[in-house]
């Protein structure tokens, strides 16, 4: 019995550093490491004969959020997809947010995933480069995507903008540590590592992955008081409007300037109003978890915005809006509860943490988890079946930390 559990924890230890990596790749790979983590986080409590859960600052708001989703199947469409989708998808995020605050065992069992999200962040990174100038990314055989005259990268990924929401959601990792903590042979590789990734979100040309990896990395040197890179930040943000492809300067002038449209685009602001009618109809809970896409052709406006129209079957393409139209006001209001809590517990952690490599890696963790949320503005990408585990795996591994509070003062090599 007890070589059992020491096999599945072993099993546990490294399914959780190879997550990250896996997303990098495909679907395939990453379920299956996601499932694999799940069961033998499960048969591991049952032997040993533990409680499931662990408390954490964000148990209240996640429980309730839960009941949320599973009282929302009274109004939804398809009954199948809301627990498919919605409730059994949501309950195995939450236990890789519990196995992730769990499970993180040590320093070296961080450092190994942060390698394994820095070589995720590589692979898609020169896959991007790769897609761009060959045609076809070298792990799945995509070609890029014209959009404006540009070509835009998407790696292994669906699309651009869901290659920028990986890459924005990781990078910040990888900065953070490399501005404020590594030196030597190991800082020259995360700097090659950084601007390698930094050109593969350009030519993702996603303008929501773009602001959201600028924010990160003003959050990261606001709190640290780097004011000179910040006023390197500053003066690119200046000179950025004639820096532009002309492609893009010509956009801008279509929308007139207008910094809304210039962001989202009108189909976007379409599908934006659409999703405040389902709202409008069903304030409360909402149309049922898992269920927008099947609801949206219902409640599009007509005409649509701008003239536009948009397919009858689409996600909100804004995290926000697609919550309150699947599980209603009080599903917002809980979710916004949970994300206090979040940012919260991980300032506190932030403050608390005396090792200098930890407290960069919860400061960074936090400009993951921004980056993250900024770029759910324009995209619903906490129902990405590609992305959305990033939001959930950033959440336990940032709560994870709190363990290592006064715990641990060695360095971190």
């Amino acid at each position: 019995m007890e070589k059992v559990r020491k096999l599945l924890d072993s099993a546990i230890y490294w399914l959780i550093v190879f997550l990250p990596f896996s997303i990098s790749i495909s679907p395939a790979p990453m379920n299956v490491f996601m499932g694999l983590l799940i069961a033998s986080f499960l048969l591991k409590k049952i032997l040993k004969r533990e409680q499931l859960f662990i408390k954490t600052a964000i148990n209240i708001p996640l429980l309730l959020l839960f009941i949320v989703t599973c009282l929302s199947v009274f109004h939804s469409v398809n009954l199948s997809d809301t627990f498919k989708g919605g409730i059994f998808r949501l309950l195995q995020y939450i236990f890789i947010f519990f196995i992730l605050d769990e499970e993180v065992k040590n320093k070296s069992h961080v450092w190994k995933i942060v390698f394994s999200a820095a070589f995720g962040l590589m692979l898609s990174s020169i896959d991007s480069i790769w897609q761009v100038f060959s045609g076809k990314d070298f792990i799945r055989g995509y070609s890029p995507i014209l959009n404006i005259g540009l070509v835009r990268a998407t790696a292994s990924f669906k699309d651009s903008n869901t290659l920028g929401i990986f890459l924005s959601a990781i990078a910040p990792l990888i900065f953070g540590l490399t501005l404020y903590y590594l030196k030597g042979a190991k800082r020259l590789v995360f700097i090659l590592i950084s601007l390698v990734s930094l050109i593969g979100i350009g030519l993702t040309y996603s303008r929501p992955t773009l602001l959201a990896v600028y924010l990160a990395i003003f959050m990261l040197l606001g709190v640290r008081k780097g004011r000179f890179l910040i006023g390197l930040l500053i003066i690119l943000t200046l000179i950025s409007p004639f820096i532009v492809p002309k492609s893009v300067k010509d956009f801008a002038k279509q929308v007139n300037y207008n910094p809304i449209r210039f962001m989202c685009n009108d189909d976007r602001i379409a599908i934006f109003r659409n999703s405040f009618n389902m709202i409008k109809h069903h304030p409360i809970i909402g149309v049922g978890a898992n269920t927008f896409m099947k609801n949206y052709k219902k409640y599009k406006e007509s005409p649509e915005y701008m003239n536009i129209v948009t397919s009858d079957t689409l996600y909100a393409h804004n995290n926000f809006l697609h919550i309150t139209a699947e599980l209603g006001l009080i599903g917002l209001s809980i979710f916004i509860w949970l994300l206090y809590k979040l940012f919260k517990e991980c300032i506190n952690i932030y403050k608390r943490l005396e090792d200098s490599f930890l407290k960069v890696v919860s400061l960074s963790l936090s400009a993951c988890l921004l980056a993250f949320l900024i770029n759910g503005l324009t995209e619903s990408s906490l129902y990405s079946s590609r992305v959305a585990i990033i939001f959930w795996y950033l959440m336990g591994f940032s709560l994870a930390l709190k363990r290592f509070i006064d715990a641990d003062k060695s360095p971190a090599y």
